[in-house]
Order: structure tokens, then sequence, then C-alpha cells
């Protein structure tokens, strides 16, 4: 009954999203490209505060990875507003990545806020299509929050490893999906047509951890956590770091 009470909830919500689907064919969702980093901006403060335990615990060991010279270059995938400058250590390199180049705006406000920093350069690019980074070229690469979005996980991760120098990291923090018993699942799987347009192309019922433990990292820091205080659809996330 639950089954089939989903499947039909689903098709509603389909139908929902039908005119959405229909400004994307005909290109009126670039205006919404547009507005996405400001939505997404605002948003930062209160994640950033609900979250500020688990990321502080995410990044403590960074630093660990920097190069015999003591330098650490850090790469962040999906950069966005620079949400997670804050809690990069001292001194460290940063590249930054988005393939939306209306985040420029938010992250230069990021970079005053956080000037324990260097900043080297934004690349607008995918995390699917990295080739302006060299290979071999950072000690950490950073990816919060995106792949719940990107077309192709595994092609992600697969660059992730290309520019990662040997021994090098990368730190993660993802929404996922969710036990296919719970409550919780029925409203992803029930909601993700919408959310996924107001989300800017965010999938909500992704199992991004399979993807992490099956990209051929030599040592893979993984746990499930339960987001305080965040929308029940994406509370359930999946944190750690992958060693080259």
């Amino acid at each position: 009954m639950k089954f089939c009470l989903m499947k039909l909830c689903r098709l509603l919500c389909l139908a929902l999203s039908l005119p959405l689907h229909i400004m994307q064919l005909i290109g009126l969702c670039g205006v919404y490209k547009r507005l996405f980093p400001l939505l997404a901006y605002k948003i930062t403060f209160s994640y950033n505060d609900k979250m500020h335990k688990v990321k502080r615990e995410l990044f403590r060991n960074v630093a660990k990875f920097a190069d015999t010279d003591g330098t650490l270059r850090l790469l962040e995938i999906g950069c966005g507003s620079g949400a997670n400058f804050r809690f990069y250590p001292y001194g460290c390199t940063v590249i930054s990545t988005d393939p939306n180049p209306h985040f420029q705006k938010y992250l230069r406000m990021s970079m005053a806020a956080n000037q324990h920093l260097t900043y080297d350069k934004f690349i607008c690019v995918s995390g699917e299509d990295m080739r302006g980074v060299r290979d071999e070229s950072v000690d950490v690469v950073v990816c919060t929050l995106v792949l719940c979005s990107v077309s192709d996980v595994q092609q992600v991760l697969q660059e992730t490893r290309r520019i990662l120098k040997t021994g090098g990291a990368f730190y993660f923090l993802e929404h996922v999906v969710s036990d296919s018993s719970s409550w919780t699942y029925f409203l992803q799987y029930v909601f993700e047509p919408l959310w996924c347009y107001l989300g800017d192309g965010c999938m909500v019922t992704r199992a991004t951890w399979k993807d992490i433990e099956e990209a051929g990292f030599s040592e893979v820091n993984l746990r499930h956590v339960e987001a305080p205080c965040l929308h029940l659809m994406i509370r359930p996330h999946i944190m750690g770091y992958c060693i080259k």
C-alpha cells in the first residue's frame, strides 16, 4: 500500500513540475541560474550555523596533508559562495571551481571575510571536466553538497583522483538517500522531481557512498550522520575523507 501511494504521489509531483521542465527546454531557467547563487548564499549562513561542529570535525586534520615544504594547495569542487573557507587551515592556498559563474560576486565576499587563506584563482568548470587543472597538482580536494547535482558522480571522482597528488586527500560532506523503509525515503522519492528543479539539479535519492567506495582510493574513511535541524529530506548525510 505504501509503495503504491509513493508511486502515485511521485506521478503527481512529476505533473506539477511539468511547467518547470518546459521552461528549462525553452531556456527560461537561465534566469534561475542567476538567482540561485543569491539563494545559496543566504542559505549558507543557516546551514553553517547548524553544521558548524560537523564541519569543524570534518576539516580538523586537513593540514596534515600539506606538502613536504609546508605548503598546502586545496581545490574545492563546486565552491559556490565559499561556505567552507572559514574551516580551512591558516595559510593554505585555495583554488575555487564552480560551473556557475554567477557565484563569483558572493565568492569575493567570502574571500574578504576569510583573509587567513591565500586565493589562487576561480575556474568556471564542472567537476566532470577539470582539464584546466594539472595532474597530481593539489594536496587536498574538497566537495560538499555537490555530488548530489553533478551529471556523473564517478567521473567527478576520477577527475579528483587525477588532480590529487599521491597521498593527497579528498574530503566530502554530502546528503544521501535514506533507508528505503523510512518515511524520509518516501518524501525523497516523491518530491525529487520538483526538488531537482528548485535545487539546481539536486537529486535526493543518490547512494553516493557506494560511488566513493568504488572510486579506487587507497583508503576510505566514511561515516553516515544525521544532519541537525535540517529539512527531513536532506537530513541523512555522509562525511569523511579518502586518501589517494
